[in-house]
């Protein structure tokens, strides 16, 4: 044991490296040891700043640069009596000598040092892949401040308008914001299918809408083939072909751990490529520990090694490190369940433990579940909504990981679950847990209160759930029942489903068979909780809840595309009518609604009442938190003819303008509305050809097309290469008997075992008539609206995947809807 008061035993520590783990790690050395030598070298100008804090200071966020700082190499020396050498690199380690040499970078002169311990903390270097054009000086990275300095002042010169990020993890999104907060328009390139790693897809989604609302443009699953540089700045070419011309590329693409020193030195390097240590922090040499970002941890959940570069974890170690070289190695670090939390524009993102996929990839079994819930009791102004999910053992119900996306209050929550992960704790404890309430703060049943409660019910078999994936899977058999109001099923349903509101359940059970599989449905899960308990006890044997309802599978099924339509919608103030009518009439009168804390169809309904009893040319306007409502509101003045002025969100308040016009039914008989729609049954050749034609001739005059395709009609809109699907034996003997896309499609006279389609061809082609590929390929561009029916798909065993990718998937409500505002409706 160390003896502090030996003069004799005086040591001599070496440092290498700064920032959260090195810097911590030198200055617990010294609190525990007054005589030691300690030298902390860094090959940088600074020794300690918060590297998290440096995408604020681009954004103007943190207005003073100074305050980046954490220490100064002077302030570190005078108050801990460390010899702190800058801009000096560590170039060399030799362990049998217990010696380093030193280059000292200002001077080039390089010299040795000894030492009786050595701590490396060498930290991550961000990856810069080998792409053609990557070292233009518009292209940048993000690691230090250094880095920081280059950004801020091309900004300032330059004064750019369009940012490139490339990655979509957290730093990514970090400088995304602060960018545009800076006034710049963004794009954001992440070749995965979404962004923030640590969380799954379904979550994921809901960042991905945000994103959107703020109008950024979200590329995902695509990747950067090269950048070229131009005199007005940068084109970066993507690998799907789609070039994004830009004034400047932040690469954001993640980082490795620095192994150079080590490996040069012989220490073991792990699997994953990080420095490999045992539980005191010590390297495969007894006298030389690790920390920080370059070493691999232990995960408690999977119970492997991992590489967590976060700050938090850095300074654990650090103190641990500098404990076990003064007094032995007593202190074991335990690892780390990877806590992270993020501002992406006016969300909060947050994960802990291990999300669904690594434990897919690691062979573990577990089962999920989502709440979402508001951030504080409902009835107190000001709550907003909090989306949690977690995932967990399906036998003892040990908590694996927790993601949560809100407003407010992500961050207590989030550390609420981690301790019961860290612990190795289960969803039951989360049920126990107790929280500060009062209504401002909470809820009596606080949001992971009630995640835990959900879970229990899971897995005591209270209920039995499926998955928003699991739903594109289901069979014709199954019959999904979607138990909200019938005000929320017209908004928007998933197709296929019926509605019976859960209030009226028990009235109407003879409409329900007892002996198909049934799936309950409602807006977030709870009133399908309350079908799923009145249907088992009343015989019904086959029977689950779709967990997280609609919401969770609305967001997670929603195409990138879609979303993007939609949220350039919703975020500006983009009214139908002129610019004179989105300004009032000073006779106009406006009502203001608080629909905040309300769950769907909570603002729905409000908005519905006080419309009813405003006067025509009077406006409503209506603020909501619940995150739907963005949508529906938009749906609800569709089908009623009202006006919306525009609709904004706000840090997770909707502000929706809604003006009172006549009634939707009164307008269509006086004016009526000139667009077309078209349903095709059929798959003959020659009413293929009829139905494109018409609809072609429609859209160039400037109508909006719409084709149903339903039934037989479906063969029309099949892909030629087709990808793998998985069917049952109804569907495969489908797929036999019937044409595998456009071009086996046959007359309906004259048909002649296929010669007629042949003949019919061949002349079209002489006589310069465009085939029926070709006037599909037409119809796409000039932007005729192609929907398939989806309860025809289902019973013919048509898969979405066999369909071209310009075809999107509706029921008979959809058509409807289209139907309502077209004065000329063929069936074909």
């Amino acid at each position: 044991m160390y003896n502090n008061n030996n003069k004799e035993s005086k040591m001599k520590y070496l440092v290498i490296g700064g920032v959260a783990g090195g810097a911590t790690a030198a200055a617990r050395l010294r609190r525990m040891d007054e005589n030691a030598d300690i030298i902390l070298f860094e090959r940088g100008k600074y020794v300690s700043y918060a590297n998290c804090g440096l995408p604020y200071y681009i954004g103007g966020v943190i207005a003073e640069r100074d305050k980046l700082f954490v220490q100064t190499a002077e302030g570190f020396t005078a108050r801990f009596n460390i010899d702190i050498r800058t801009e000096q690199e560590v170039t060399v380690i030799h362990p049998k000598e217990k010696n380093v040499e030193v280059k000292n970078l200002r001077t080039g002169q390089s010299y040795t040092e000894s030492y009786d311990k050595l701590v490396l903390s060498p930290g991550a270097e961000p990856l810069r892949p080998g792409i053609e054009g990557i070292d233009s000086k518009k292209i940048f990275t993000l690691r230090n401040v250094p880095d920081t300095d280059t950004i801020k002042k091309y900004i300032d010169r330059e004064h750019p308008r369009h940012a490139v990020v490339v990655g979509g993890g957290f730093i990514g999104l970090e400088m995304a914001e602060n960018l545009h907060d800076q006034g710049l328009d963004i794009a954001v390139v992440e070749m995965a299918n979404q962004v923030m790693a640590p969380l799954d897809y379904s979550m994921a989604a809901i960042v991905h809408q945000q994103l959107i609302e703020k109008k950024v443009d979200l590329r995902l699953e695509d990747g950067v083939l090269r950048f070229e540089e131009t005199d007005g700045g940068i084109i970066v070419h993507l690998k799907s072909g789609k070039q994004i011309p830009t004034d400047l590329v932040i690469l954001s693409i993640g980082v490795r751990p620095e192994t150079k020193l080590a490996k040069e030195a012989g220490l073991a390097i792990g699997a994953l490529g990080g420095i490999a240590v045992n539980d005191y922090m010590q390297t495969s040499d007894p006298d030389i520990y690790a920390l920080g970002d370059a070493v691999e941890v232990l995960n408690p959940v999977t119970g492997k090694p991992a590489l967590i570069p976060l700050a938090g974890p850095a300074n654990k170690q650090g103190r641990i490190v500098a404990d076990n070289i003064v007094f032995g190695n007593r202190e074991t670090y335990k690892g780390t369940i990877g806590t992270s939390i993020a501002k992406v524009f006016d969300i909060t993102v947050a994960a802990a433990g291990a999300n669904a996929k690594l434990l897919k990839r690691e062979g573990i079994p577990y089962q999920s579940s989502y709440t979402h819930s508001a951030s504080h009791a409902g009835y107190y102004p000001g709550a907003v909504p909090m989306s949690i999910k977690i995932v967990f053992s399906p036998d003892n119900g040990q908590l694996y990981g927790a993601q949560i996306v809100g407003f407010d209050g992500v961050d207590k929550r989030i550390e609420m679950l981690a301790q019961v992960i860290q612990r190795k704790g289960t969803v039951y404890d989360l049920t126990e847990l107790e929280q500060a309430y009062a209504p401002p703060y909470s809820s009596a049943k606080d949001p992971v209160n009630m995640a835990g409660y959900v879970a229990e019910n899971i897995l005591t078999k209270k209920v039995e759930t499926i998955n928003w994936r699991d739903i594109a899977q289901l069979g014709s058999n199954s019959l999904l029942v979607d138990v909200r109001t019938a005000d929320e099923y017209n908004l928007g349903s998933i197709p296929g489903a019926i509605n019976i509101p859960v209030d009226e359940l028990r009235n109407r059970l003879p409409e329900l068979p007892t002996d198909r599989p049934i799936v309950v449905t409602c807006a977030i899960g709870l009133r399908g909780y309350l079908a799923y308990r009145i249907l088992v006890q009343h015989g019904y044997k086959n029977v689950k809840n779709l967990s997280g309802g609609f919401k969770t599978w609305s967001v997670a099924t929603a195409g990138i595309a879609s979303k993007q339509t939609e949220g350039n919608s919703q975020t500006a103030m983009t009214p139908k009518t002129s610019t004179a009518a989105a300004s009032s009439s000073p006779s106009q009168q406006t009502i203001r609604i608080d629909a905040c804390g309300l769950q769907c169809p909570g603002p729905v309904m409000q908005l519905k009442k006080h419309y009813a009893e405003i006067n025509t040319g009077d406006r409503l306007l209506i603020t909501a938190t619940d995150q739907g409502f963005g949508k529906d509101v938009a749906a609800w003045c569709n089908m009623t003819g009202a006006q919306l002025v525009g609709v904004e969100n706000k840090s997770g308040v909707i502000h929706a303008t809604i003006e009172k016009g006549e009634p939707k039914s009164s307008c269509k008989m006086v004016n009526g509305t000139d667009n077309k729609t078209l349903i095709v049954f059929s798959d003959d050749l020659d009413k293929a050809l009829a139905s494109f034609v018409i609809a072609n001739g429609a859209a160039s005059t400037g109508k909006k097309v719409t084709m149903f395709f339903t039934f037989w009609g479906l063969n029309v809109i099949k892909k030629r290469q087709k990808p793998s699907v998985s069917k049952d034996i109804f569907g495969k003997m489908f797929g036999w008997m019937l044409p595998a896309h456009s071009g086996k499609l046959k007359l309906s006279k004259m048909n002649m075992g296929g010669a007629g389609s042949w003949m019919m061809r061949l002349i079209m082609k002489k006589k310069h008539i465009d085939s029926l590929e070709s006037l599909i390929a037409q119809a796409a561009e000039n932007g005729v609206e192609m929907i398939a029916c989806t309860m025809s798909m289902d019973v013919m065993g048509v898969k979405k995947e066999e369909l071209m990718d310009n075809v999107t998937l509706g029921g008979v409500a959809t058509y409807l809807e289209r139907a309502e505002d077209a004065n000329v409706n063929l069936f074909i």
